[in-house]
């Protein structure tokens, strides 16, 4: 056993609290707490010391940079010491392999306690094991809804596609498609599906290790690690997950420095063969302010989008909700609702709530289309309100005198080609479609209207006529 080896009166155990002490005064305070202070002693056999460590990625870290130091400055201390490897402690092993007794690793807590890092390698190793256990690192994922899983999805043929990829990424023990790349507009089950495949794999295979958190949690980590100088520490942390999700990512527009920490993250876990799950609401190639290389990168696997929800699709998740809530909805109503929310999925379940809470909390009676109808009136008003893509193509075609047909065919010339790069550029600001959805109302691709925005910015910025023209264009679609 390890804690029995003594040499020239010495355990091993001590002599590698001294060979940490030699190796802190060389490598400095930051360096040291960040990759060697997690590592504790294994069993020793044959002239081999196995020497414990959280993860592989800093057991390759630790193998490339520290350990012939390491070898060299313990054969000095312990001659029969003839090679010194690093094994990986995972799983369920996390908490021992931090110093806590394990069959691999017997550094019993009482030998370990004497060494110059007991109590916070003891206090990490718990919570690492009770992250591992619950399968998701809670120190650095947000919660997850326990609403949000496959079964309660719903599922029509504008998500199927992306329903049936994030299944299968969830369910398969083999990388299938890396990264799985989900996008959409607002509220339409992005988020729903990234929740649903981190229950899954939780409930599957509870040792592996899930980040799940927003684009907007990760710059704040990484912001942080530069504060505090902290920066092998962050990476180390999510370099060694087994699955990372990441939500939202269009929020790291901009933001270079973050961008270039998450490219290399990005490029680690894959070249590891761990699993990526990103979501955002364009696909890779219409992310704005996102560096040509990342966005090549996230668009390697396979991207999935979810459309707008059709007239069934929103009827099954009425129905779906209110079953969940422990009532039938009327078929009428069920069909006045679907017919009259269509902008998304969000919308249309808290419309649902509104009218359901009503019935039960105030007037405790059967929901009626006429009683929906009433509760909802400020809200169907909002909605009646919302300027659409036809309207638009009609109030600009008959503004520069041409028709919306000619504004869908493919003539170029500028009497046609101004007007529709401007009803394209109303499309994008009026409303909340996506960039693909207001493409296919003009018969072109998403690709043409990113242009026509860029292109009809600058023109407001030098032609102040145009700009009153399409100042006065909104101000109508707007009344």
């Amino acid at each position: 056993m390890t804690e029995n080896l003594v040499v020239n009166g010495s355990s091993v155990v001590d002599q590698w609290g001294q060979v940490c002490e030699q190796l802190k005064g060389e490598i400095g305070d930051t360096a040291f707490e960040s990759w060697l202070k997690p590592l504790s002693v294994g069993d020793f056999s044959d002239g081999t010391m196995n020497i414990c460590v959280p993860t592989r990625f800093m057991r390759n870290w630790v193998i490339t940079n520290y350990s012939d130091r390491i070898h060299k400055i313990w054969e000095k201390k312990n001659p029969q010491i003839k090679s010194v490897n690093f094994i990986v402690q995972a799983g369920q092993d996390v908490m021992q392999s931090r110093g806590i007794y394990s069959p691999t690793c017997p550094s019993l807590i009482k030998k370990i306690s004497s060494s110059p890092m007991p109590q916070r390698l003891y206090q990490s190793g718990v919570a690492a094991a009770n992250a591992n256990e619950s399968g998701l690192n809670d120190s650095l994922s947000v919660p997850l809804n326990p609403q949000y899983t496959f079964e309660n999805f719903v599922v029509g043929k504008t998500n199927e596609f992306a329903y049936a990829a994030a299944r299968k990424v969830a369910e398969s023990r083999n990388i299938s498609f890396n990264p799985l790349f989900l996008y959409s507009g607002v509220g339409l089950g992005k988020t729903h599906l990234m929740h649903a495949i981190a229950w899954h794999i939780k409930q599957q295979d509870p040792s592996r290790n899930i980040v799940y958190l927003s684009a907007e949690k990760f710059m704040y980590k990484f912001v942080r690690a530069l504060r505090y100088k902290d920066t092998a520490a962050f990476k180390e942390q999510f370099r060694s997950v087994d699955v990372l999700m990441v939500d939202d990512v269009q929020f790291m527009g901009g933001k270079d420095i973050t961008q270039e920490e998450f490219f290399y993250t990005f490029n680690s876990l894959i070249e590891e063969g761990r699993q990526i799950i990103i979501s955002a609401d364009k696909s890779p190639s219409d992310l704005e302010g996102i560096e040509a290389r990342l966005k090549s990168r996230l668009g390697c696997g396979l991207v999935a989008d979810i459309h707008p929800t059709d007239f069934d699709l929103r009827i099954g998740i009425l129905n779906s909700k209110a079953k969940q809530m422990g009532l039938e909805l009327p078929p009428k109503v069920a069909e006045f609702l679907a017919t009259k929310i269509t902008s998304n999925i969000r919308e249309l379940e808290g419309a649902l709530r509104r009218v359901i809470a009503h019935s039960q909390l105030l007037s405790n009676h059967e929901i009626t289309l006429d009683m929906t109808q009433d509760i909802l009136k400020d809200m169907l008003r909002s909605f009646d309100k919302r300027t659409t893509i036809d309207e638009i193509q009609k109030k600009v075609a008959e503004h520069f005198n041409i028709s919306v047909r000619e504004m869908q065919s493919s003539r170029r010339a500028r009497t046609v080609a101004r007007p529709r790069q401007i009803a394209m550029y109303l499309a994008k600001q009026l409303t909340s479609r996506s960039l693909p959805e207001i493409g296919r109302k003009f018969d072109r691709d998403h690709t043409t209207v990113m242009h026509a925005v860029r292109k009809v910015e600058e023109l407001i910025m030098e032609d102040v006529s145009l700009a009153e023209n399409v100042e006065m264009l909104r101000r109508s679609l707007d009344a």
